[in-house]
């Protein structure tokens, strides 16, 4: 398996290069979360007004908007194919230097959208083809950007490199509902719905910048360079297709990989895009405080992420994987109650214990998920396993907890729910842990 496999392999230049090498793909992943949740952001408070029709009711619209923001997520699984298809052949950073380019272009173009009310049925349609395009860059984007971290770092420390590229999530949350914060409270109301809320798409053009530095600036993985520079040989031939390959050769740990996303994506995705939604229309809590703490949660979520990947360095991957999973599911029965209470300190508490306990499970992740698989087939496995989780986990999430609640009227469903996704994850890493630990025996006896 693949932690035996940097056996032989020359380490990278140094610290200094390292870090920079993970500074930069943390950049590149802040702006591309960035991108990505402006659109949930917009989805909760602003499209259900501006791409659907004004007579439908309220609830209807909401879930619609939420709809296309789910077109996101199906379209990650096919991003990660394509994006890992061209990684594991061409390199790391070629893939996520297209990524990041199809990103900023694709979010840049929301910003141009004529609403419902100028161009009909065409302005939703446009909505989501320009979110799929969204969903295919982020769908690449992480691989390339978690490999050239972790590819470049010792074996030892690939949690806490790995972990910089994680912690572009939370980043990303806080730059959108700045910008978001920024621009309402610059704008009238009106002016912000006419046309303040196309500000924050357009500033996505920044990636495309990132996009170039990453591709005369940062020289490619260590690891990715090694298989380049040894020549197939009779008995070991160049893999022309590496995303078939790892669906034959490692069809469980994609699967499991993926069960064990999907507590961490819905959990996360209920707090920054749902809660935001329910707290301002249902429980009529101010956007302010909503998107505040969103904010003051992702703030602290940052530091946690990265303590969360040296942990894993020193104690292993799954132990914290474990753990997170079982106290998310937990806090789930908590988050609701505090969120309805209405109190300031009980809304920030229960979005920022949230996003805490998921750091648990997200900081070792890029690193879990990238010892799952030989170097030839990691990018395309551990995108696939990722991007799998995300459209179970995060796309329908939204829309499965506004259905809930309407179905119910009481969020005590939707805690339910959240937490049958974390007993979900619980079960799949609880599953890699032993496969794993079976793997060492076998090797240890051979």
């Amino acid at each position: 398996m693949s932690e035996v496999e940097h056996r032989g392999r020359a380490e990278p230049a140094g610290a200094a290069g390292i870090f920079k090498v993970a500074l930069t793909a943390s950049a590149g992943a802040t702006i591309e979360w960035y991108d990505f949740f402006i659109y949930g952001t917009a989805a909760a408070l602003v499209f259900p007004t501006l791409f659907f029709p004004a007579d439908i009711p309220p609830l209807a619209a909401q879930m619609a908007a939420f709809s296309t923001f789910a077109v996101g997520f199906i379209a990650r699984p096919v991003g990660g194919v394509v994006f890992g298809h061209l990684g594991d052949l061409f390199g790391r950073k070629r893939a996520l230097v297209a990524a990041l380019v199809l990103m900023g272009l694709s979010t840049a173009a929301i910003g141009l959208l004529p609403s419902y009310a100028l161009a009909g049925a065409a302005a939703p349609l446009l909505l989501v083809v320009l979110r799929f395009a969204q969903g295919l860059a982020v769908g690449g984007q992480w691989g390339g950007a978690a490999l050239l971290a972790i590819e470049s770092a010792p074996p030892s420390r690939r949690g806490f490199y790995g972990s910089f590229v994680q912690i572009g999530v939370p980043l990303g949350v806080v730059l959108a509902n700045v910008v978001f914060m920024i621009v309402n409270a610059a704008i009238a109301p009106d002016a912000f719905l006419a046309w303040g809320w196309r500000i924050p798409f357009l500033v996505s053009l920044a990636l495309v910048a990132i996009g170039i530095y990453v591709q005369f600036n940062l020289e490619e993985s260590s690891d990715f360079h090694a298989t380049q520079t040894q020549a197939p040989s009779a008995a070991a031939p160049r893999r022309r297709s590496p995303i078939i390959s790892v669906l034959r050769s490692h069809p469980a740990e994609i699967f499991l990989a993926g069960g064990a996303f999907v507590a961490n994506n819905t959990c996360f995705y209920v707090a920054i895009t749902y809660a935001v939604a329910y707290g301002t229309s249902t429980l009529h809590l101010s956007r302010n405080l909503m998107l505040g703490s969103v904010m003051i949660g992702s703030v602290i979520m940052t530091p946690v992420l990265i303590g969360c990947g040296w942990i894993s360095d020193h104690w292993g991957r799954r132990p914290p994987f474990i753990a997170g999973a079982a106290l998310t599911g937990l806090w789930a029965f908590a988050f609701f109650p505090l969120l309805e209470s209405g109190a300031p300190w009980a809304v920030v508490t229960a979005v920022t214990v949230e996003l805490a306990l998921i750091s648990l499970m997200y900081g070792p992740q890029a690193a879990l998920f990238a010892e799952l698989f030989p170097v030839d087939v990691r990018y395309s496995g551990a995108s696939l396993g990722y991007q799998l989780g995300s459209v179970v986990g995060g796309g329908f999430a939204p829309i499965i907890a506004t259905a809930l609640f309407a179905r119910f009227a009481s969020s005590s469903a939707i805690s339910v729910y959240l937490f049958l996704m974390c007993a979900i994850s619980l079960a799949c890493t609880v599953v890699l842990s032993l496969r794993a630990r079976a793997a060492r025996r076998a090797g240890a006896a051979a």
